[in-house]
């Protein structure tokens, strides 16, 4: 595969994981800021790295299902591998500018 395609394939999981929504916050987690990063490595097996809101999100396994879920879902998406990290530790500041709005944020003073 080529590193363009790899690339492709990465945002058409991007995209699906948009379809996640946090039961807790109500808005997906890619703009939430919980997917750290998306790799397509070999055949086509795509590696999500994701975080949660804090460590003892009752929604866990929920949102990793979901993730893995959404990704099974593209096309030519062979295997998922979710991973869970908690480093670096899941902020505010991590939300898109739209992810904020909707959940009322503003920067203001700063954080």
């Amino acid at each position: 595969m080529t590193v363009e395609a790899a690339e492709g394939l990465a945002e058409k999981v991007r995209g699906a994981l948009r379809g996640v929504i946090d039961p807790e916050l109500g808005y997906n987690i890619v703009d939430l800021g919980l997917v750290y990063d998306i790799e397509v490595a070999g055949d086509n097996v795509a590696i999500i790295t994701m975080t949660t809101t804090t460590r003892g999100c009752p929604a866990t396994s929920y949102l990793k299902d979901g993730a893995r879920d959404a990704a099974w879902s593209v096309p030519s998406v062979e295997f998922v591998d979710v991973k869970l990290t908690y480093e670096p530790p899941w902020t505010p500041q991590m939300m898109t500018a739209e992810a904020k709005q909707h959940l009322g944020i503003t920067d203001g003073d700063g954080w």
